[in-house]
């Protein structure tokens, strides 16, 4: 099939195109939603701007990822590339040099201000989102370790993992996946440190934005125990992992019968179609053959009772749920184990097993932890200290960001409502991959004419109906 066989190259006189062509709607967006002037207005890392000012900076390191670079050097690419500067109205973009030296200007302060910069922009596209929106914002709350090689980075410490680096805590919207707050640490320190502080701002930026309700969620480290009381007098929901303490597991032991009900889970997904067979399970096969240690989930029960930790005023529910195992060797079954999990709330209302459906969808921010780290690339330590590097994820997850709102910004009303919400929902659930494959790498030609930039698209792909629809709503007036 693949049958070309004299292939030739040649270098186009007058025209130019990029691979990239979506980049265009992006940073068309970034300035309609006010995001280049809140940066200039709010951040002042630069005392002269000559010729660069900080959201140039702080842009140029957002879509060097978006356009598929992995680290500061890509940007070298980028600003050798005419087309490309052409594409942004741009006459050139820092080096990676220079951008690596922008990062290394910031103070902790800078970094808050920029955090402030991001977020009342965010505000403003919450904004356009249909009233259901604000119904409830989910805040989740996790740490997560960043390795690095290098030798001399100031502020890396060896953690519990065993490796050398940071550990950032992440706070995120979960009902966008939007990444609210980053905070650089040192690797050694636990995943809660701070978490308190930044769960506090995290719900003014909530009710800021007019979110009826908003809950918390965490896992163990993060029960924050000295601040239930005030999140409880605030009218803040809250869902906590808690340990499983000898006097929590006794309190559950002591629970009678009839207290425990079983805990039935919704079917991962549901077959649209007919059901297939299932394949060969060849990693079981040989846990059996092997006679490995095997431990199986024979059932799961929920129960419920009330508990006052030492340190708080103030009565809650816990919620815990007990999980009936056999451990197995070979093909022998050795006995039968029971293991507890407990959740705390003041939530009165909900069903315990809701309660346990909502703790177990905060494993969700995983997977954005997983983009950021892995395929975005923003958590990751190019730069040579803590606050340098804190810098640069924030300005780096700004890519996320991006991918987030444009995704927020399309259309779900008119006559196909119904289909344009699922494209919204589908565009706002891509991995950041899939979202740059479809979005952002379009080939488009470039003519730059007087004050015109026409981006002209060269290829096609099934998600370009979208494209120019969201497009089209970018170059509309925004609500207010």
């Amino acid at each position: 099939m693949l049958t070309g066989k004299r292939i030739r190259y040649e270098v186009a006189d007058r025209t130019r195109a990029i691979g990239v062509g979506g980049l265009g709607a992006i940073h068309n967006m970034a300035r309609r939603v006010g995001l280049v002037d809140a940066i200039d207005r709010n951040l002042n890392v630069l005392r002269v701007h000559l010729p660069y000012h900080e959201s140039d900076h702080v842009l140029n390191i957002a879509y060097n990822l978006l356009a598929g670079g992995d680290r500061l050097e890509d940007i070298e690419l980028l600003r050798n590339d005419e087309a490309y500067l052409d594409a942004l109205g741009a006459q050139r973009i820092p080096d990676p040099t220079t951008a690596g030296d922008f990062c290394r200007r910031f103070t902790p302060d800078d970094i808050e201000a920029l955090h402030s910069a991001i977020n009342s922009v965010r505000l403003n596209v919450w904004r356009q989102q249909p009233d259901a929106f604000f119904d409830e914002a989910v805040i989740d709350a996790d740490g997560v370790i960043v390795e690095t090689l290098g030798e001399c980075k100031v502020g890396m410490e060896y953690s519990r993992k065993g490796v050398w680096g940071f550990h950032p805590l992440v706070l995120s919207l979960a009902n966008t996946q939007e990444p609210l707050y980053i905070v650089n640490r040192s690797g050694n320190r636990p995943s809660h440190e701070g978490a308190a502080e930044y769960f506090d701002r995290a719900a003014a930026l909530a009710r800021e934005a007019g979110f009826r309700l908003i809950t918390f969620r965490g896992d163990t480290d993060f029960s924050q125990t000295t601040h239930r009381d005030k999140w409880h007098s605030q009218g803040i929901r809250f869902i906590f992992g808690m340990d499983a303490a000898p006097n929590l597991v006794e309190k559950a032991n002591n629970l009678e019968r009839s207290a425990w009900r079983r805990l039935e889970r919704n079917p991962k997904y549901v077959v649209k179609t007919e059901p297939r067979e299932k394949a060969e399970r060849v990693k079981e096969s040989l846990v059996v053959e092997r006679e490995f240690d095997n431990i199986r989930l024979l059932s799961e029960d929920v129960a419920e009772f009330d508990y006052r930790p030492s340190a708080c005023k103030t009565t809650f529910r816990i919620v815990v749920v007990r999980k009936n195992l056999s451990v197995e060797r070979g093909e022998k079954r050795l006995f039968d184990d029971f293991r507890y999990f407990f959740y705390i709330t003041h939530d009165a209302v909900t069903a315990a097993a809701e309660i346990v459906f909502t703790a177990n969808q905060r494993c969700n921010q995983e997977n954005l932890l997983a983009q950021l780290k892995s395929e975005v690339r923003a958590l990751h330590a190019p730069v040579n200290d803590l606050v340098s590097n804190w810098a640069y994820m924030v300005m780096a997850s700004l890519a996320w960001t991006l991918k987030a709102w444009f995704a927020l910004l399309l259309p779900e009303t008119g006559t196909r409502a119904a289909r344009r919400g699922e494209e919204k929902r589908t565009t706002l659930s891509m991995e950041f991959k899939r979202f740059v494959n479809a979005f952002v790498r379009i080939p488009a030609q470039v003519i730059r004419a007087g004050r015109r930039i026409v981006l002209r698209v060269l290829a096609w792909n099934p998600s370009q109906r979208i494209f120019f629809r969201a497009v089209d709503r970018i170059a509309s007036p925004m609500r207010c």
